[in-house]
């Protein structure tokens, strides 16, 4: 419809008598949506009963934002656990700290044998990423994935919390054993930029299990058994470890877009 609309079938629209499936209504919103003088001349159409409601609402609307109660601001603190993480992630947090602490003491007992605390640093993150970003466990994923900052931003935003939360337990459980830092930190990096990757693809929750579990059955398990530090955990596998944290960490930001899509999610 490239001309403006006739009186008579804007009076018809107007009144209801033009029903929504008439094969002439959706021309004539078409239209309204992008003509301001026919949308003009619908508000002279409109019949007087339902302006009077509309001016009543409209004054009822303005009198209640004036007299009702003010907004509830909510509290900083409430504000940035929402911008940063998730109330789930409280008891993944207490599990590690446990774990990392039972992982120390076999380390201090049996001082000759591998290093448990070395098996468990690469995949210790992981369990608070697939927490912090799942629909079982966060109440609010419906909402939190619908807003403009849902994806990869809000992702990093939990990821960097779950790291503050596991990368001072592993420094000091680390510095007490004598441990060269890299040799924890490298991995542990490696395997979150690794869960940030695959997420995107498969989900968050799916992505932790796979790695975590991968790990734990073909290294940390045969290496506790055989009692033979991996090459993986040894000084000069750390370049390795270096570059494919970097790599996976710079594939993670190309492929951002796969945290937008409710997938990420699962």
């Amino acid at each position: 419809m490239t001309a403006h609309i006739s009186a008579a079938v804007l009076r018809a629209y107007a009144t209801g008598e033009l029903g929504a499936d008439d094969a002439m209504a959706w021309p004539v919103e078409a239209h309204l949506e992008a003509c301001p003088q026919c949308q003009e001349r619908l508000a002279d159409e409109v019949p007087g009963p339902v302006r009077d409601m509309v001016a009543e609402a409209r004054l009822a609307v303005l009198a209640q934002a004036r007299n009702g109660p003010p907004p509830v601001r909510r509290r900083r603190l409430r504000r940035l656990s929402h911008r940063w993480a998730s109330w789930s992630v409280l008891p993944w947090a207490l599990v590690t700290l446990l774990a990392v602490a039972a992982a120390f003491l076999l380390d201090e007992t049996f001082a000759a044998r591998s290093s448990v605390v070395l098996m468990l640093a690469p995949v210790a993150p992981l369990g608070g990423l697939a927490v912090a970003w799942s629909r079982r466990s966060d109440p609010a994923w419906e909402t939190v994935s619908g807003t403009a900052r849902a994806g990869l931003e809000l992702l990093l935003r939990r990821t960097v919390v779950v790291l503050v939360v596991v990368l001072p337990l592993l420094a000091a459980v680390g510095w007490r054993l004598g441990t060269n830092p890299a040799l924890w930190l490298l991995p542990c990096l490696a395997f979150t930029a690794a869960a940030l990757l695959l997420g995107g693809l498969i989900g968050m929750s799916r992505a932790a299990a796979l790695l975590g579990g991968g790990w734990m059955l073909a290294v940390a398990l045969p290496t506790l058994i055989a009692d033979r530090q991996p090459v993986l955990v040894q000084p000069q596998s750390l370049p390795g470890w270096a570059v494919a944290a970097v790599a996976l960490a710079l594939l993670t930001l190309l492929r951002a877009g796969d945290h937008r899509h409710h997938t990420s999610w699962k």
